[in-house]
């Protein structure tokens, strides 16, 4: 048995220390907002935090997460109210959309880090997140938008 963190629950998993963290998110616990695409990390639609830090849940075997939190689309507020997520409403960045779970919690994890982030900043947190669609004009004016809404807090 394993016990796994998540969206500040623990779960007790009966599962293989080699399956990639996305899949026990998906299939085990019903988390389905961190995507499959790649499966090679490349495209990041599958982004979580591992205590705060981005990582490739893709990549990531259940093993290799030990005690650390993780986070997931689903542990942002459900209300929408996280400066991120109503900078990306707001300004309705989301096109097809399947990419942005993954674009949402890379800029989470930017602002953390750095709260006022320039565009150099921006485009390299967010470099590995793949959007077929193209939306990252949106999705850099957005990171900028929830940088000054986290300021009025």
């Amino acid at each position: 048995m394993t016990t796994l963190h998540v969206n500040g629950k623990a779960f007790e998993l009966d599962a293989d220390p080699d399956k990639p963290l996305l899949w026990v998110l998906r299939e085990d616990l019903g988390l389905t907002g961190s995507k499959f695409a790649c499966g090679v990390g490349h495209c990041l639609a599958c982004l979580v935090h591992l205590d705060g830090q981005p990582a490739a849940a893709c990549l990531t075997p259940l093993g290799a997460v030990g005690s650390r939190q993780v986070t997931t689309i689903e542990g942002l507020p459900a209300d929408g109210s996280h400066p991120v997520q109503r900078a990306w409403m707001e300004l309705n960045v989301v096109q097809c959309g399947y990419c942005q779970s993954g674009q949402i919690m890379a800029a989470v994890a930017l602002l953390v880090r750095t709260p006022q982030p320039d565009e150099a900043a921006i485009d390299a947190a967010l470099r590995g997140n793949l959007c077929r669609c193209g939306t990252y004009q949106r999705i850099r004016r957005a990171v900028q938008r929830a940088a000054a809404l986290a300021r009025e807090i």
